[in-house]
């Protein structure tokens, strides 16, 4: 059976780290990345470390050498649980990953603008991650405007598997299609 690797894309509070969460209780031997625990964590404990502005490479590189260990020193499947929106990166991290012998599969959440702003609205979540933004409105206004919604949408054939999530009816369908390739 080959380990899986499944790719969160989607724009922020549109339900990848849940999504992620949810898909792990299903799972067994299952290991979930998020670089937002990354970016908590450096600014929690290595704020000097930081860029003022532009790519956040420490942080990059925390997840790059937690991804290598995993892929390298485990048997685990991977859920890689971030935005994954840039379609070049996106590209590379799959070809990594297959080219060590992993299935790929592409989780495209695809929800509504008006919804992802309700749920920024109800939102507690912590703005201690947010480091070049001061709300997630500004952050969800920016990642809208650089695609236009639609620009970066993974396609068919990036992936082994790609799924849409266009409506939160279609999480646990979804959840349920993943946990069985891993019975296969």
């Amino acid at each position: 059976m080959n380990r899986l690797v499944i790719m969160t894309v989607g724009m922020t509070h549109s339900g990848k780290s849940t999504f992620a969460q949810m898909l792990e209780s299903r799972l067994r031997n299952v290991l979930v990345i998020d670089q937002d625990n990354h970016a908590e964590f450096l600014q929690t404990y290595y704020e000097k470390l930081l860029p003022k502005d532009g790519a956040n490479h420490i942080k990059h590189a925390l997840t790059k050498t937690i991804v290598d260990y995993a892929v390298n020193h485990s048997n685990c499947h991977l859920i890689l649980s971030n935005a994954n929106r840039n379609r070049e990166s996106r590209m590379e991290l799959l070809r990594y990953y297959k080219t060590n012998g992993f299935m790929t599969v592409l989780v495209h959440f695809n929800l509504p603008i008006d919804l992802l702003k309700v749920r920024i609205a109800k939102s507690e979540r912590d703005i201690l991650r947010l480091r070049t933004a001061s709300t997630y409105e500004e952050i969800l206004a920016r990642q809208h405007e650089q695609t236009g919604g639609m620009a970066l949408d993974p396609a068919e054939g990036e992936a082994d598997y790609l799924f849409t999530v266009k409506q939160e009816e279609d999480v646990p369908i979804i959840r349920d299609l993943i946990v069985n390739l891993t019975k296969g």
